[in-house]
C-alpha cells in the first residue's frame, strides 16, 4: 500500500491520520498514512529516509514548512507565492512542493460557510507565514480589499508591499485604522493560544453581518473566538474546516481523487 505521512515537531496531536484514513476508506484508495516525528535539525534526512522507504507524499506542519519548500526539486506557484510548503509529492527522484492552506481556507469560507468573498472587505490579523499563505487564494475571490494588521507594523507593511501587484492589499496600524469595519476578519496569528497573552486587536472591527474566522482549531472555542463573542459578532468559525479542506486538496494532489469533506466534520467534532 502507498505510504503517506504528516511530518512535524511536535506531531502527536495531528488529526491528519484520522482525516486521510477516512478519505481513503471513502474513495477506495489503497494507502496508509502515519505520523512522522522529525528532529528540529533533521527534517531533510527524515524526508529522504521516508522516500527511500517508498514514501509517496507528506503533509508538512510546524516548524518545517520553509525547509519543505527549500528541499523541493519543483515548486507550485501557490507554494512559491506563500514562501512555504505544507505538502510534498514524490515524483521520480524529486519532491514536488505545494501549499494547500490558502485553497483550504477559501473552500471552507465559500463552500462550507457560504461566504461570498467578492467585493468584501477582509481584515487579516497577522503578517507571518500563515497570513502569507492565504493571500493569493483570497485575491482569487475578487474581494474589494484585503487589509493587514499586525502587532509589528513593519512586518505588515512588508507583507503588503510583497503582494501589492497581486491584489488589493494595504497595511494599517491600530492608530490609522480609524473607524473602518470589515465583512470578514481572519485571525492568522497564534495570539490567544497562551491564555495569559491579551489579544492586541482594537474594538469595533466587525460590520453587523461580519464573520470572524480563526485559522487555529481546537475542541473548545479559541481565545480569539471568545473575544469576538464579546464584540457581538454575527458569525464565527475556527480552522477545523480549513484543516479538512487543505487535507482534501493534498489528497487530490496525491491521488487524483477529490474526497467528500462533509462527513469529516461530524467525525472530528461529534455533536457540533
Amino acid at each position: 500500500m502507498d505510504r503517506y505521512a504528516v511530518i512535524g515537531n511536535p506531531v502527536a496531536h495531528s488529526k491528519s491520520p484520522q482525516i486521510h484514513a477516512a478519505f481513503a476508506r471513502a474513495t477506495g484508495e489503497r494507502m496508509v498514512y502515519e505520523r512522522l516525528f522529525a528532529p528540529l535539525d533533521g527534517f531533510a534526512s527524515a524526508v529522504e529516509a521516508f522516500a527511500r522507504d517508498g514514501g509517496h507524499g507528506l503533509n508538512v506542519t510546524v516548524p518545517f514548512k520553509l525547509e519543505a519548500l527549500a528541499l523541493a526539486g519543483e515548486v507550485s506557484e501557490r507554494a512559491r507565492a506563500a514562501g512555504a510548503a505544507n505538502t510534498l509529492k514524490r515524483i521520480g527522484n524529486l519532491w514536488y512542493a505545494d501549499n494547500t492552506d490558502g485553497a483550504g481556507i477559501v473552500r471552507d469560507l465559500t463552500a462550507n460557510l457560504g461566504v461570498d468573498l467578492a467585493d468584501k472587505d477582509i481584515l487579516l490579523l497577522g503578517a507571518g507565514g500563515a497570513a502569507r499563505g492565504v493571500l493569493v487564494p483570497l485575491f482569487g475571490q475578487a474581494p474589494r480589499s484585503v487589509t493587514i494588521l499586525n502587532r509589528t507594523p513593519a512586518r505588515a507593511a512588508a507583507l503588503a508591499a510583497a503582494f501589492v501587484d497581486r491584489g488589493p492589499v494595504t497595511a494599517v496600524t491600530p492608530d490609522t485604522l480609524g473607524e473602518r469595519q470589515f465583512d470578514v476578519v481572519i485571525n492568522a496569528t497564534s495570539a490567544g493560544l497562551v491564555e495569559e497573552i491579551a489579544l492586541p486587536w482594537p474594538q469595533g472591527l466587525f460590520r453587523p453581518d461580519a464573520l470572524a474566522y480563526d485559522m487555529i482549531y481546537a475542541d473548545a472555542p479559541t481565545t480569539f473566538l471568545r473575544w469576538t463573542r464579546s464584540q457581538r459578532v454575527a458569525r464565527s468559525a475556527d480552522g477545523l474546516g480549513m484543516l479538512i479542506e487543505q487535507a482534501a486538496e493534498s489528497f487530490f494532489l496525491w491521488r487524483g481523487v477529490r474526497p467528500d469533506t462533509l462527513p469529516l466534520f461530524a467525525l472530528l467534532r461529534p455533536g457540533a
